[in-house]
């Protein structure tokens, strides 16, 4: 039996996150994939609150939330550090991981959504591209030269906002419009660290439409 677990979904950005984090540490784990639409016994146990993956149980105890989970990780295994030891960089790499969290409605609402409020979630997903662009000038990750918290925070946006935009025809992100944010995201997949645990990309394509197809054909039955 191993001593760590993670529930998690295979095409899930937070659950990636988990992974990601545990690889960097050398951590072997036992990954369980999850049906969220018939939630396993030991999901529902184990984060009692939310109901939601990632959880990460270590020595039997249940740890939830991908962005605390990550501190736990880093605080509790040996190998290289996630979060900066400098304690200004680290309160970086904390503002710009929750300012990336607090954008996961509206960026999947970009493409899942209609209309106005399709619309709406478009503009509020450019101006944070603005402002990641921004901060992205002249650096090759989010605090620093290594790859680290922020960095795995920012996972939905280097990775999975290609797959939605392809997906769904809708195109936020040019080279032309947001180049500093462009090549820090080419930096990101091409990573070592991240090249190789990534999904691929034709099956989360695949996941991502049947998604979007339910979602549209729901919005569309009779109320």
């Amino acid at each position: 039996m191993a001593q760590v677990k993670l529930l998690g979904l295979r095409y899930s950005p937070f659950s990636h996150r988990v992974e990601w984090a545990l690889k960097l540490k050398g951590v072997k784990y036992e990954f369980v994939e999850e049906n969220l639409q018939n939630k396993s016994p030991l999901l529902l146990e184990t984060n009692p609150v939310h109901k939601k993956i990632p959880v990460l149980i270590h020595n039997g105890k249940p740890i939830s939330e991908s962005l605390v989970i990550l501190e736990y990780i880093d605080e509790t295994f040996e190998g290289p550090s996630i979060l900066p030891k400098d304690p200004y960089d680290r309160s970086l790499a904390r503002f710009w991981a929750k300012f990336l969290d607090d954008k996961v409605t509206v960026i999947v609402n970009t493409f899942l959504r209609k209309g106005e409020e399709q619309e709406k979630a478009k503009e509020e997903v450019c101006e944070m591209l603005k402002v990641l662009d921004n901060e992205l000038k002249n650096k090759k990750f989010f605090v620093g030269d290594k790859f680290g918290f922020a960095d795995i925070a920012a996972n939905l946006v280097a990775f999975w906002l290609g797959v939605f935009e392809e997906a769904s025809g809708v195109v936020l992100v040019t080279s032309e419009k947001f180049p500093n944010f462009s090549k820090w995201r080419d930096e990101y997949t091409n990573c070592s660290q991240v090249k190789e645990s990534l999904p691929l990309r034709d099956e989360l394509l695949a996941f991502f439409r049947a998604r979007s197809q339910a979602a549209t054909a729901s919005a569309s039955a009779p109320k």
